[in-house]
């Protein structure tokens, strides 16, 4: 089997396409969920801790300074109010997307049939077969 044919047959089964399909989709709804985290939620939660904002939250380990050249040295700090942002867009990410597959499987709950569906009748052979059986039972 040539290197192409084995890529072709692997990309085209049903399972690769969904998951690239998913992670697509993953991509926008991480989108959407950062704009609400970032426009939506943290505002009114900065402004209920006093109007501070995460992302600025740092602990400064060593000050900006200017070494012997005369260059810059930019400050060494401990960025902990991003760490806290993050968190925070994990727990809803992960609660959007536990609120997302509880209503498919309800909606799945709810394609089920109330109850199942009849067997299906013997065919002609198994009708034969029966019968010989109670034959032989009665001998």
């Amino acid at each position: 089997m040539s290197l192409v044919k084995e890529f072709k047959d692997f990309a085209m089964r049903g399972n690769v396409v969904d998951m690239a399909v998913g992670i697509i989709i993953g991509g926008a709804f991480g989108k959407i969920v950062s704009s609400l985290v970032n426009d939506v939620i943290m505002p009114p939660l900065g402004l209920l801790i006093g109007g501070v904002n995460f992302t600025d939250l740092k602990i400064t380990i060593k000050p900006e300074s200017v070494d012997a050249a005369g260059q810059a040295v930019k400050a060494v700090t401990l960025n902990w109010g991003n760490f806290v942002q993050v968190i925070f867009d994990f727990l809803i990410v992960a609660f959007a997307i536990f609120m997302v597959i509880k209503g498919m499987n309800s909606l799945k709950k709810k394609e089920e049939p109330a109850t199942p569906p009849a067997p299906p009748a013997p065919s002609k052979e198994e009708e034969l077969l029966s019968e010989i059986r109670d034959l032989l039972k009665k001998n």
